[in-house]
């Protein structure tokens, strides 16, 4: 399918806002990170404040399967992502595991699709590439040049970055430009459906703000 097809596709929905930008009503995350400010979500470490491994804020109402995700983002300091298709470890509160829209501050990874506690990275920025059971990743083409790609991100400002899931293609789309595709024919290890959340990882102190968050399902045929 082709990423204009896939857009297409995604028109078909209906958009629900998955934060009501006052309250973490329908999230869940440890409160000693996560707080609703200004109209957006925050996920925020500090010296002497910080997670003994990534923790994340999960979304509770649901687990999508095909679907487009938009929301909006600040990055300072560190390294995040937006979780998808992902589960939450049994023995670890607030812990994922699953596909990850990749953002850092360094703008190293941002874009990049990678897989938490998984199979490591998919795609990274710039690569449409696909990946079969117990093989890496092939690179099936290059989707533009690095300096196009890290000129389309707002480092100190909001980006909006928009995921979409069909079937086993995940296409990720940052500013309006297209930064990473995989088809995924992992049958072993790919998941179908699954949680939504936002990522706190460990390491320096960082600030992550998320607003806008829609989530817009495939309509019933």
């Amino acid at each position: 399918m082709s990423v204009a097809l896939l857009f297409v596709a995604a028109q078909l929905a209906s958009a629900q806002a998955i934060f009501d930008g006052k309250s973490l009503a329908g999230w869940d995350g440890d409160p000693a990170f996560w707080r609703v400010e200004n109209g957006a979500i925050v996920g925020e470490t500090k010296p002497g404040l910080m997670p003994k491994q990534n923790t994340f804020l999960i979304w509770r109402d649901g687990a999508p399967g095909d679907f487009e995700l938009d929301a909006e983002y600040r990055l300072t300091g560190g390294n995040s992502g937006i979780q998808y298709r992902s589960s939450e470890l049994p023995d670890i509160r607030w812990a994922m595991q699953g596909y990850q829209a990749d953002i850092d501050a360094a703008q190293q990874y941002t874009g990049q699709i990678y897989e938490e506690r998984g199979r490591g990275f998919l795609a990274l920025r710039g690569q449409a590439a696909r990946v079969e059971a117990g093989s890496k990743p092939v690179v099936l083409g290059s989707l533009g040049s690095e300096a196009e790609f890290k000129s389309a991100i707002h480092a100190q400002g909001w980006n909006l970055y928009q995921i979409v899931a069909r079937g086993n293609i995940l296409l990720q789309v940052l500013n309006g430009r297209v930064m990473s595709m995989l088809i995924d024919d992992d049958t072993t290890n790919r998941k179908m459906d699954g949680l939504i959340g936002i990522q706190l990882h460990i390491g320096e102190p960082m600030r992550i703000e998320v607003r806008n968050i829609r989530l817009l399902r495939r309509a019933v045929q």
